[in-house]
């Protein structure tokens, strides 16, 4: 039987004249905690559709615990778990009825359904709510019993979009141990989507980096920051005409192989940064070339997005895509 739990050979999704996924080639090990970290409208979520036969390629193949999604699409559902980006809940019942339909549609005995139910509750710590109405909980709560939903008949994969986006940091800390312990202690290989860089970076084994429906760059996360070979020093100048001058200029200069500006900002990635700001604060002098503040750190995963992608991931950023996303869903419900 294959290692692998997702495989992608050249995926495409096309909505008229936008390509959401553009011939993505991706392979995700049985077991791993895959991530794939983007902005919004980068074709995440479109992605995660194919995957779970909620809409069909344009082009190209995927296999899900090695079963073809246009194939065989009904055998895929009875293997995979999903938590959308909007709550899917029914919030006229309560969190022990919404586990219980679940349940009844996959087919599970109801001796099966009790005892799931009180596995997936004591999980995500809601025992106590079972019998509340889901329109009193709140956001952390309600995403919790999503997940507890997704595992009700044992998912070989879970696919997590967007999990907790829109929660507090307290709230997203805790839906990050649970993550974890149903990566761990299920042995569910989880697909987690998201556009923030510090819970790809705690969570995710490995984490493809997409933008524009390709990846731009796939390893650990650790792997993907000491690509970039060094620390990154950070420049703030009076304006984006100004930071683009600056960066042309130290590029001629040899100042560093890797030089980006973003609006305002110019990202310099250079070994012993310390030891470098000051010949890099000599180059913008001697061009008259006033600096605001400088910022020297270690590469983050948005620095690596930046030097693919020419740009930051921003969380207020939205799209187009993101709202077809949504409709979508809200439609199919």
């Amino acid at each position: 039987m294959s290692t692998l739990a997702i495989e992608t050979v050249n995926l495409t999704c096309r909505f008229e004249d936008l390509t959401a996924v553009d011939s993505l080639n991706l392979q995700v090990k049985k077991g791993e905690l895959f991530g794939l970290l983007g902005p919004n409208g980068a074709g995440k979520t479109t992605l995660i559709n194919m995957l779970s036969t909620m809409i069909l390629p344009s082009e190209g193949h995927a296999k899900v615990w090695d079963l073809d999604v246009k194939k065989t699409p009904s055998q895929v559902r009875q293997n995979i778990g999903v938590v959308f980006q909007g709550f899917t809940l029914d919030d006229r019942l309560s969190g022990r009825e919404n586990l219980d339909i679940h349940g009844r549609l996959y087919g599970l005995s109801k001796h099966m359904r009790k005892q799931r139910i009180r596995e997936v509750l004591e999980l995500v710590e809601l025992q106590d709510k079972a019998d509340v109405l889901v329109k009193t909980y709140s956001g952390g709560m309600m995403r919790r019993l999503e997940i507890a939903r997704g595992l009700m008949h044992h998912p070989k994969v879970l696919f997590l979009d967007e999990p907790t986006l829109g929660l507090d940091p307290q709230t997203r800390n805790h839906i990050w141990n649970y993550i974890r312990c149903l990566n761990r202690d299920e042995n569910v290989t989880i697909m987690l989507t998201t556009h923030y860089m510090e819970e790809a970076d705690h969570l995710c084994n490995r984490i493809a980096i997409i933008d524009s429906g390709r990846i731009q760059a796939l390893d650990t996360p650790e792997n993907l920051k000491n690509s970039l070979g060094g620390d990154v020093v950070k420049l703030v100048v009076d304006n984006e005409e100004i930071a683009s001058a600056l960066c042309r200029l130290y590029i001629k200069n040899g100042c560093a192989g890797n030089v980006h500006w973003k609006k305002s900002s110019i990202f310099i990635t250079i070994k012993d940064g310390a030891h470098q700001i000051p010949h890099i604060l000599t180059i913008a002098s001697g061009a008259n070339i006033n600096i605001l503040s400088v910022d020297l750190h270690r590469p983050t995963l948005d620095d690596v997005f930046l030097s693919h992608t020419g740009r930051a991931i921003r969380e207020e950023e939205t799209s187009e895509m993101g709202k077809f996303g949504f409709v979508f869903r809200t439609a199919r419900r």
